[in-house]
């Protein structure tokens, strides 16, 4: 793995690289609380299969730039920071993974720039149009995503969870996955990676600007390209129920569920889904 950083759409950030320079463009989302340390499962395996692997800390995280204001982190935004780093790769097309928020986005980079998408693979996050039905329809998505209200107050969810060295965002990642998934050792990567000044405000920021900035509307939200979504059945945050609308959404989709997985299906599963995301990214 080399560590560089690139410049794209107004902002540097720092990125992951690894793999053969001349392979094809492969470039992996996290999401929150994570950083590009979320891929560590991936990275070589995919480096090794070929491909040039770009694992960014996307804007506001860890050793990336992060721009005040909470209009700087609206879904347009994120998306266009996809679109350039594909342009800083010197490629017109990139396979784009995303987990989490990092999913999201690449859902909404597929909407928007269907044409620089040449594969999707999501992990367990929705379509952005499907979550948002579903959660004002269901009750038990609203209170499974009550921490998106709580990360609307101003300066309080930065201070508790400061808290005890980071111990609420510890809990929470202990609690949701299976036993042993994050290690001693690699939970304080995570809180050196949340200590990065103004890291934790910038990444909060991304869920006050979810509701404070919505997307740019558009005359299609249809998925174009091939999707493959990748689903840990045991997700603590989101509901099963919302993949097949997602898939819906998707002229050319599938899923893969994990039954005993949760929502950090690419730590507890890594094998398989490297599998999976190494499939999707060569078929043709």
């Amino acid at each position: 793995m080399t560590h560089t950083f690139v410049d794209t759409n107004g902002v540097r950030l720092h990125v992951v690289q690894a793999g053969p320079i001349d392979g094809p463009l492969i470039i992996l989302l996290h999401g929150f609380p994570e950083f590009w340390y979320g891929w560590r499962h991936q990275i070589d395996t995919l480096a090794e299969a070929g491909f040039w692997v770009w694992a960014p800390d996307q804007r506001g995280y860890n050793l990336s730039e992060k721009p005040k204001g909470i209009g700087t982190y609206g879904i347009d935004t994120l998306a266009a920071d996809v679109v350039g780093l594909i342009d800083a790769a010197g490629r017109q097309k990139a396979v784009v993974v995303g987990h989490d928020w990092g999913a999201a986005v690449a859902w909404w980079t597929a909407v928007r720039y269907p044409e620089r998408i040449e594969r999707l693979v999501v992990l367990n996050v929705p379509h952005p149009m499907a979550m948002k039905q579903y959660a004002r329809q269901n009750f038990g998505q609203m209170l499974r995503s009550w921490y998106i209200g709580f990360f609307q107050l101003p300066w309080l969810p930065e201070t508790v969870s400061r808290l005890g060295n980071w111990a609420m965002l510890v809990q929470t990642l202990r609690k949701s996955s299976r036993p042993g998934t994050f290690t001693d050792a690699e939970l304080q990567e995570y809180r050196a990676a949340w200590s990065q000044v103004g890291a934790f405000t910038a990444m909060i920021n991304w869920y006050r600007a979810a509701l404070q900035q919505p997307p740019s509307r558009r005359s299609s939200v249809r998925i174009t390209v091939p999707t493959l979504i990748i689903w840990g059945v045991r997700d603590a945050f989101l509901k099963r129920k919302m993949v097949q609308p997602s898939l819906d959404l998707c002229d050319n989709g599938r899923a893969v569920f994990f039954e005993n997985a949760t929502h950090w299906v690419q730590h507890e599963e890594a094998q398989r889904v490297n599998e999976l995301i190494v499939g999707e990214g060569k078929r043709d």
